[in-house]
C-alpha cells in the first residue's frame, strides 16, 4: 500500500448533483458496452468509478465529456439535461477529462500541448508564444513539476508526458473532472502530490470523477465509490466503513483473495545473468549526462529480481541498456551464463535469449491494427518462413499456442490486438516473447493500466515462469507488487543503486528511504 496520506472530510456546496448520468445505454455493433447505468457527482467530492476492464467505466466517461454522443438516456449538469455534440461543448460546460490514453502531440512542446487549440493569440491573428510559455509554467509550478514549457513532448517519458496531460486538463479551469487512471505512470512521491492538488481542487468546490485499478489509493483519496460491473450499475456506497474485500467482491461478483507468493524455493546455482558497472550517458542541450552509473547485480534461474526507484531514477534505462534499446554511451560489462557478451542492438539481445516487455505496450509493445498472430510471430517471421515465403500456419500455431497458454480472452488469433482489454493486451506482448524461447525476462511494470483480476493472472504467470527457471527482472513503482513479486530488491535512486535487499529486509518504508535522492536522504540522516 502506498504511503497513507490522511483526507480531511470534504463539505459539498449542495446535495444536488452538479453532474447525473440517467439510465445511459450505449452499444457498439450491437454489443452493450453500458445497460441502463447511473451515475452523479457532487460539488467538492472525489467519486471514484471502479470495474474491471470492459465494466463501462471509460464507455460513460466519454459520454459524460462528449466523446460519445449516440447513447440512450440523460445527462444533467446542475440539474438540466444537456446533450453534448463534441468535446468542446462539454468543457464550454466545465467537464474536462484526462483519458487513460495519452492524447498529446509528441512533435510539440509541453506549453503547445496544454494550450493546443486555445493558442494566446495577439491581435486575434498571431499566437502570444510568451503568453502561452507565462501560463503553463504557472501550471506546471501548480503541480510542482518541473519541466521545461518549451520541451518536446515526444522526449519526455510516460509519467512525465501523464503529467503534461493533467496540467492539460486543468487549464480550462473546469468545474467537474474526470480523471481515467492518471496514477498509472507515476511514481508515489508524485501521486502524493497530484492528491494534494485533488484535495485541494475539491476543497475549492470541484466535483472529480476517479477511475483507478490500485484500489489502496482510491479508498484513502474518495469520498464515496460507485462499482461497475460487465456495463451495469452494481452500487454506489460512501468509502467510509468499506474494506479492500468488499470493493473487489463487487467489481468482479466473487469474493478473490489477495494475490500471495507460491511457496517456491528461490533461484540457486550460478548466474544466468550478471551486470557489472553498468552505465549509460546520454548527450542533450547541455553535453553529455550520466543517466546510470555503477549498476551491478546477478540474477540466477528461477529468481525474480525487482527494480524500485522513483520516476527518472534510472529503473527503465537499466533493463533498455541491457537490451540495447536506448540511444547513447553504454558501458560496464553483461555476462550470460557467466560469458560476457556484447549486445549492440536488440537484435543481438533476442538473439542471445533475452526479452524485454516495454512500459508501454501500445507504443512500443504492439502493433495495435494488426491481428494477435501477427504480433505474436513477429519476432519469429523468418526463422517461421520457408524458402523466404511467411508460413501463415506456423504463425497461426505459434499465436494459438500462445493464446491457450497464457488465457488470452479472444475471438481468435485473427483478432486486433488494439480491440483486446488491457490485460489480454499485455499477454499477447509477454506470449510474443516467450514465443522466441528467452533465458532472461526483463518487464517494465508489467501490471500497468490493468484490472486487479488481470493482475492476478499476471502474477501467477511471473511465478509460474520463475518456477519452469527462467531469469526474471521486472521494474515497477507499485511497491506492494514488487514485494509480492521479488526474490531481492535493487533500489535506485538518480541513476546509482543505493541497495540491494531481501525480500525479508524489504519493507516500503525502506525502498522508500533507499529510493529518496542524496540530498533528502542526508537531511533525513541528520
Amino acid at each position: 500500500m502506498r504511503d497513507a496520506i490522511p483526507r480531511d472530510s470534504v463539505t459539498t456546496e449542495s446535495d444536488r448533483p452538479i453532474l447525473a448520468a440517467e439510465a445511459i445505454s450505449k452499444s457498439f455493433g450491437g454489443v452493450a458496452a453500458l445497460k441502463d447505468v447511473r451515475f452523479e457527482l457532487r460539488a467538492g467530492e472525489i467519486h471514484a468509478l471502479m470495474g474491471e476492464n470492459g465494466a463501462g467505466k471509460s464507455t460513460l466517461m466519454k459520454v459524460l465529456s462528449g466523446v460519445y454522443t449516440d447513447y440512450e438516456g440523460a445527462v444533467r449538469v446542475d440539474g438540466e439535461t444537456v446533450r453534448f455534440s463534441n468535446v468542446r461543448d462539454a468543457e464550454a460546460a466545465g467537464i474536462a477529462i484526462i483519458h487513460q490514453e495519452l492524447n498529446l502531440v509528441p512533435e510539440l512542446g509541453v506549453a503547445d500541448n496544454i494550450f493546443l487549440g486555445r493558442e494566446r493569440v495577439i491581435a486575434g491573428l498571431f499566437v502570444d508564444r510568451k503568453a502561452s510559455l507565462e501560463a503553463a509554467r504557472g501550471l506546471l509550478n501548480r503541480l510542482g513539476i518541473e519541466l521545461d514549457p518549451e520541451a518536446r513532448v515526444g522526449q519526455l517519458r510516460v509519467g512525465e508526458q501523464q503529467l503534461v496531460e493533467i496540467a492539460k486538463a486543468l487549464s480550462v479551469e473546469a468545474r467537474i473532472l474526470i480523471m481515467d487512471e492518471p496514477t498509472s505512470a507515476l511514481s508515489p512521491g508524485e501521486c502524493r502530490r497530484l492528491f494534494k492538488i485533488m484535495r485541494q481542487l475539491a476543497a475549492d468546490g470541484v466535483g472529480i470523477i476517479y477511475i483507478s485499478h490500485r484500489i489502496d489509493e482510491v479508498m484513502q483519496l474518495s469520498d464515496r465509490v460507485t462499482v461497475f460491473r460487465d456495463g451495469r450499475h452494481v452500487w454506489a456506497r460512501p468509502m467510509a466503513g468499506l474494506d479492500e474485500n468488499t470493493i473487489i467482491a463487487a467489481m468482479v461478483g466473487r469474493n478473490l483473495l489477495d494475490a500471495h507468493r507460491r511457496d517456491r524455493g528461490k533461484g540457486g546455482g550460478e548466474p544466468v545473468l550478471s551486470v557489472r558497472d553498468l552505465s549509460l550517458a546520454v548527450s542533450g542541450r547541455h553535453g553529455w549526462r550520466d543517466v546510470l552509473k555503477g549498476v551491478s547485480f546477478d540474477v540466477r534461474a528461477g529468481e525474480i529480481l525487482g527494480i524500485g526507484g522513483l520516476l527518472g531514477a534510472g529503473r527503465t534505462e537499466i533493463l533498455e541498456t541491457i537490451f540495447a534499446s536506448n540511444e547513447g554511451l553504454r558501458g560496464g560489462e553483461i555476462r550470460l551464463d557467466g560469458i560476457a557478451v556484447n549486445i549492440r542492438s536488440p537484435r543481438d539481445a533476442r538473439r542471445l535469449g533475452f526479452a524485454l516487455v516495454t512500459e508501454d505496450r501500445k507504443a512500443k509493445g504492439l502493433h495495435l491494427h494488426e491481428s494477435i498472430r501477427d504480433n505474436v510471430a513477429l519476432p519469429l517471421v523468418g526463422r517461421l518462413a520457408r524458402f523466404g515465403l511467411r508460413s501463415f500456419e506456423g504463425e497461426r500455431a505459434l499465436a494459438k499456442g500462445a493464446v491457450d497458454a497464457l488465457g488470452v480472452r479472444c475471438a481468435g488469433t485473427g483478432q486486433a490486438a488494439g480491440t483486446l482489454s488491457g490485460g489480454n493486451q499485455q499477454k499477447v506482448v509477454i506470449g510474443k516473447w516467450l514465443a522466441t524461447g528467452p533465458r532472461v525476462l526483463l518487464l517494465d511494470e508489467p501490471t500497468r493500466g490493468i484490472d486487479v483480476g488481470a493482475k492476478r493472472e499476471i502474477y501467477d504467470l511471473i511465478f509460474k515462469l520463475a518456477g519452469d527457471g527462467l531469469a526474471i527482472v521486472v521494474v515497477s513503482s507499485e511497491l506492494p507488487e514488487l514485494l509480492l513479486l521479488a526474490d531481492r530488491i535493487l533500489v535506485m535512486a538518480e541513476g546509482r543503486q543505493t541497495g540491494l535487499i531481501s525480500r525479508e529486509e524489504a519493507s516500503e518504508e525502506r525502498i522508500m528511504q533507499l529510493a529518496a535522492p542524496r540530498s533528502a536522504r542526508g537531511r533525513a540522516v541528520a
